[in-house]
Parts: structure tokens; sequence; C-alpha cells
């Protein structure tokens, strides 16, 4: 067993050696530990050389650039002062010039007004000499005639007064006499054309309806005894019955469209019934108001259905549909309502107005001529009338009171109403005119305004509604455009058939043209 000294021994040897260890493994580190110092040096060292060497290189590199950039900029730069210079100088040429023609004008100018001077003394000196001639053969006149200017005057009035008033009351015999002959003329003219237009309008196209008989037989019944039948239907229904040689047919005449669409409906159910008696007559004519009234009720709401319009008194609705059984010019007018309405709202949507308003006011703009037969006074008024008697929208009144001009237009509103009208009946099918009737009306129009001195062109647009001319301006002055437009017009009315009126829209166009050098 070792004893306490060997053990102490031997621990202080482990002690001794641990010290040396760590001493020699310092001592070794640090060795180490320099030589990488010196190589990191050594690194930094090469480094550094070589961003120095890259530095150098870009710098030159910046510095070629450099060059380059202000080379190019100095080329530009010295091309730009070029081409300004090139431009002062052609705009000092043509300043040159134009001083040159101001030169040329001024001289011309006073050469002008020498001459007008010298005219103008010449004149004044020849007015001299004409008052200098007056004033002698005066005084020549006054001793030859022994009398002074006032006597003179004095005389002839005094000789010619009875002379004077004698023919003035014939002269005025005269005028009042071809005047008078004149208003006859005018009157029946009138009287002719409103008489023409309404034959046009209601007469021809919208006053009667054929109802067809199984045999002719069934006329001497519907006669009946002593024309106890025939004369019940008129008396019922306001309606003419036109019993003629017409083979298995029988005309109703009436200007109220729903009145003879009454006699209509009970005339065939009579013919279909086949007793015929006056007491029959009377319940057949309720059946038959029964059943327009159905189906003027349904059309109306048909017609604010199709168009969206909503909120319209019940009596304007039966007005509506009673305008399915009118037309104009072969056209149906609740149709034709209906597509006012339709293209007034396109056209609102379009303009950025309110829809509809604008769709309301079209299908209610032709309404008057649901009872213009009923009612005195144009389709227009009495759709005004209505329109304010169930407390319609100003601008709706506004609208239906001037799509045919009678005021004038002041809303969007109306004048979009004007134009769909105008679009509704103008186009070619629209109304009772076929497209050949169209086209050469429209080129019958194009001719006569062609035939007038000084047209150069002219072109009919918007359905024959407005002819617009092109004119030569070195031919018809500004002056003389009002008289040419107003010939036209009358020319138009003389020699042309057609609906409505028609817009003569005269243009004129002044070119002048010069060339800069």
């Amino acid at each position: 067993m070792p004893s306490p000294l060997d053990i102490i021994v031997a621990i202080i040897a482990l002690l001794v050696g641990a010290i040396v260890g760590i001493f020699v493994g310092i001592t070794y580190r640090k060795r180490v530990s320099e030589r990488e110092i010196q190589s990191a040096e050594e690194r930094a060292k090469s480094i550094i050389n070589d961003s120095i060497k890259a530095a150098e290189a870009k710098k030159r590199e910046a510095l070629l650039e450099a060059k380059e950039e202000i080379h190019k900029n100095r080329s530009e730069y010295e091309r730009e002062v070029k081409e300004r210079r090139a431009e002062i100088t052609k705009q000092e040429n043509r300043l040159r010039q134009k001083e040159e023609t101001l030169d040329k004008k001024t001289d011309t100018l006073e050469k002008k007004a020498e001459t007008l001077a010298n005219k103008m003394s010449d004149l004044e000196e020849t007015q001299e000499e004409v008052a200098l001639i007056k004033r002698s053969q005066l005084e020549m006149l006054e001793k030859i005639s022994g009398y002074t200017i006032e006597e003179a005057k004095a005389y002839l009035i005094r000789n010619l007064e009875s002379e004077v008033t004698h023919e003035a009351a014939m002269k005025i015999k005269d005028i009042e006499a071809r005047y008078k002959d004149e208003a006859d003329e005018k009157a029946r003219e009138y009287i002719s054309l409103a008489i023409q237009r309404v034959a046009a309008d209601q007469v021809v196209e919208a006053t009667v309806s054929v109802v067809p008989l199984p045999n002719d037989e069934m006329k001497g019944r519907i006669i009946g005894r002593e024309g106890r039948n025939i004369r019940a239907i008129e008396t019922l229904t306001g309606v003419d019955l036109i019993i003629d040689d017409t083979p298995e047919a029988i005309t109703l005449s009436s200007f109220d469209p729903v009145r003879r669409e009454i006699a209509r409906i009970s005339l065939e159910k009579l013919i279909l019934d086949g007793r015929i008696h006056p007491a029959r007559i009377e319940e057949m004519v309720e059946k038959a108001k029964r059943e327009v009234d159905a189906t003027i009720k349904s059309e109306g709401e048909r017609a604010t259905f199709e168009t969206g319009v909503h909120g319209l008194h019940p009596e304007i609705i039966k007005l509506l549909g009673r305008m399915r059984y009118r037309t104009s010019y072969g056209q149906n007018v609740l149709a034709h309502s209906i597509e006012v309405s339709h293209i007034a709202g396109i056209l609102a949507s379009e303009l950025g107005v309110d829809v509809m308003t604008a769709k309301r006011a079209g299908l209610l703009h032709d309404i008057g001529k649901s009872i213009d037969h009923e009612v005195e006074g144009s389709h227009v008024t009495i759709g005004v009338d209505i329109a304010r008697k169930y407390k319609e929208n100003e601008a709706v009144i506004h609208a239906i009171h001037a799509h045919h001009g009678d005021v004038e237009a002041k809303t969007v509103i109306a004048c979009i109403v004007q134009a769909s009208d105008t679009i509704s009946a103008a186009r070619p099918g629209a109304r009772r005119e076929n497209i050949e009737n169209y086209i050469k009306r429209l080129e019958k129009l194009e001719e006569l305004t062609n035939s007038f001195n000084g047209v150069e062109s002219s072109y009919a647009i918007q359905a024959g509604r407005e002819i617009r001319i092109m004119v030569k301006p070195e031919i018809i002055s500004e002056d003389q455009m009002v008289l040419l437009a107003r010939d036209i017009a009358k020319r138009i009315e003389t020699e042309l058939e057609y609906p409505g009126q028609i817009k003569v829209n005269l243009l004129r166009e002044t070119k002048a043209i010069e060339y800069a050098k």
C-alpha cells in the first residue's frame, strides 16, 4: 500500500505535467494564430491591391463613357442648332415675303385712295355745276311762267286735286274688288284644303267597315218591314248602314271608330243568330258594347304593360284602348303611340334624361285622337285638356302640346317626343305609302330644288321631312339665301304633295386657300 507521501508526490507530478502541457498548448496555438494572422494580412493586402486595380479600371471605363456621352450630346446639340437656324431662316424668308406683299398692298391702297380722292373732287365739281344749272333753269322757268315755285305748286295742286280725288276713289274701288275676289278664292282654297285633309286622314281610310253576308236575302231581313230593323240599328249604334248593289256585303259608315266597331260586332252577331228584330237588335248592341268596352280596357292595359308606363288614371287607360280602333294614314294610332313610347325611351336613355317621363309622354302624345270625333278642336288641344284633367305631369303636358309644333318645344323630353313621332310616322312602310312612291317623292323633291339657279346640290333627309341644300357662294349671297329659301318652300307647297311639313335648310360655305412658301 502506497504511502501518503507517494500519493502527494504523484499528485504534484500530475499538476506539474498538466501545467507543462497547458503551456506547450498555449505556445503552439500562439504560433498557429500568428501564422493565420500573417496569412490574413497577406490576403488583405492582395484584396486591397486587386480592388485598387479594379477601381482604376472602372475609373478609366467611366471616363471613356463620359467622354463618349459628352461627344454624343455635343453632336445632338449641334444638329438641333442647325435645324433651329434653318427654321429661323425659313421664318425670316416668309416674313420678308409677307412684308413685300404688304408693301405692295399698301402701295395699291395708296393709289386707290388717291384715285378715289380725285374722283371725289371731280364729283363735287360736277355737283356744283348741276346746282348752278338747276338754279338757272328754275329762274328761267319762273320768268317764262310768271309764277314762283310756291305759286306753281299751289296752281298744280288746285288743278289736280279733283282729278286725283276721282282717280283715288276709282283705285280704292278696284283694290277692294280685287281683294274681295282674292279673299273669296283664298277662302275656297282653305276650305278645299281642309276637306282634302279630312278626307285623306279620316274618310277614306278610317270611316267605313264592310260586313260580309251569307247571302243577298239577308239584306232584306236586316232592312226589316218598312225599314224598322235598319232604323233600330242606326239609332242604337249611331252608324249609317249603306246597303247597295255590292253582293253579299253591307257597308258601315261613321267617323267614330268605336261606334263603327260596336255596329260591326252587333251586325255579325245578328247575322249569326238569325233572329233580327228591334228587341234582339237592342240586346245584341248592348252585348257588343260590353265586348268593345272590355277590349278597350284590355288594349289600354296591354299598352301600359308593353311600355312599362304605370300609374295612369283609369280613364286615360280607356282612352288609350279606344285608339285601338283609330287609324291615321292607315297606321294604327295605338300601335304608333306604343312605338313612339319605346323610341322616346331609347332616346331619353341615350341623352341621360328621365326615361319614364319620356315614355309616358310618347305613349300619351296622341291621346286626343281617341275622342277627336266627339270634341271640338285639334287632337293636340284635346290631348292637352285630357292630360290636365287627369293631373298629368307638366313635362308630359308640354310634350303633348309641342309634338306638332303648336308651341315651341322648351324641354329635352318635348324634343324627344317630336323626333320619336316623326321617326314612327315618316319611316317608309309605317303609313299608307309604298316604297316606290316614297322614293319618287324624295327624288322629285331633290329634282325641284336642284332646278333653282345657284343650287349646287340638295339632299332629302329625315324621310323627306327636310331638304338640305348646298348653294354656290359666288352666285348666292347671304341676303339672297332668305329669298331663295322662301321661293323653294313656296314651290314645294305648290307642286308637291306630302304629309306634315318639309324643312328647307340652305347651307352656304366659303373657303379661302393660301399656301405658305
